[in-house]
């Protein structure tokens, strides 16, 4: 394979987001002294994924998702509390937990010499920041490319022009992008015209032309 660049998503395919969602937001409730209904992990997974699926489509920006999803989570369970305060509680919670994928630094301690390692990333700064360096991936990966520091997300363009600006301009040949999320990493990658690698543990289908496609992340080291 004529790869040089390996550029990964973060969330859901080196960190573990759905744990550090649900560790993130009880932690969250309890610090307000907020009572935590058995929906609530539920709901908040699905209108935090709403809002990111907005963000791809360039309806809102990185500022709305922030308390946005909390005051209609509040509105859907009847509690009384300020969004903003519980944001700041939220992300600060986020920041803190850093569960990594199975099979994540056996990977990496493959792939370490042989390819340039990326990370290109829908998400916010002072969330991603502190859970790459707790988790102990920072060092592995240069550039790191966060969205609310580009201004855009993928799958827009923009965002790969800023990694490859960061990659001094690489062949697109020698680059591939290996994520879990259809609608941005892989979609991404197709339209920008570089190789993808979808990460399916689930066994989900599509129809896009994808790559390849892995469920673990030990099929990737197979592959490369």
């Amino acid at each position: 394979m004529p790869y040089k660049w390996l550029l990964f998503d973060v969330d859901n395919t080196l960190l573990d987001f759905d744990q550090t969602e649900a560790l993130a937001l009880e932690s969250s409730f309890a610090q307000h002294g907020l009572p935590f209904p058995p929906e609530a992990k539920q709901r908040y997974h699905q209108i935090n994924a709403s809002y990111w699926q907005r963000l791809e489509r360039k309806e809102i920006t990185p500022n709305a998702i922030r308390t946005g999803r909390f005051q209609d989570l509040f509105a859907e369970l009847g509690i009384e509390a300020d969004p903003e305060t519980f944001a700041d509680s939220y992300l600060a919670q986020l920041g803190q937990q850093a569960p990594l994928m199975d099979g994540v630094m056996e990977l990496l301690g493959g792939l370490n010499g042989r390819f340039h390692l990326g990370i290109i990333t829908n998400g916010l700064a002072d969330v991603q920041h502190p859970r790459l360096e707790k988790s102990g991936l920072k060092p592995y990966f240069s550039p790191i490319i966060i969205s609310q520091e580009i201004g855009v997300s993928k799958p827009n363009p923009g965002i790969f022009d800023a990694a490859f600006a960061q990659m001094n301009q690489p062949a697109k040949s020698e680059v591939l992008i290996i994520g879990d999320s259809l609608s941005s990493d892989i979609i991404g990658g197709i339209n920008y015209g570089i190789d993808t690698c979808w990460f399916n543990p689930n066994g989900q289908t599509t129809d896009l032309p994808i790559t390849y496609e892995i469920k673990t992340l030990h099929q990737l080291s197979e592959l490369l």
